[in-house]
C-alpha cells in the first residue's frame, strides 16, 4: 500500500487527479470518533502532519491519524 503522504502528494500534484473528488477520514482523539475532511481543507503537509482548516481555525493533524481516503465515495486507501 502506498504511504499516506505519497498519496496526498499525488492527489495534489498529479494533473489527472481532482482534489475535490477526495474525502479523508481521520481519528479525532478529543471527540473519540472518525471525522470527515475534504482534501481541499488541507492547507499544508510537512513533518508527518497536515495543517487543515477546521471550523475556521488552523489545526495540525498527525498523518498517522488518517484511517481512510475516498474518491467519489469509493475507498482508495485504508489503514
Amino acid at each position: 500500500m502506498i504511504p499516506i503522504q505519497d498519496l496526498l502528494n499525488k492527489i495534489k500534484w498529479d494533473e489527472r487527479e481532482n482534489p475535490q473528488d477526495y474525502i479523508l477520514y481521520y481519528h479525532d482523539r478529543v471527540r473519540g470518533k472518525l471525522m470527515q475532511l475534504k482534501y481541499n481543507d488541507i492547507l499544508g503537509i510537512e513533518d508527518g502532519f497536515m495543517t487543515v482548516n477546521r471550523e475556521g481555525k488552523e489545526t495540525a493533524i498527525p498523518l498517522h491519524r488518517i484511517k481512510k481516503v475516498e474518491k467519489k465515495g469509493k475507498t482508495v486507501w485504508e489503514r
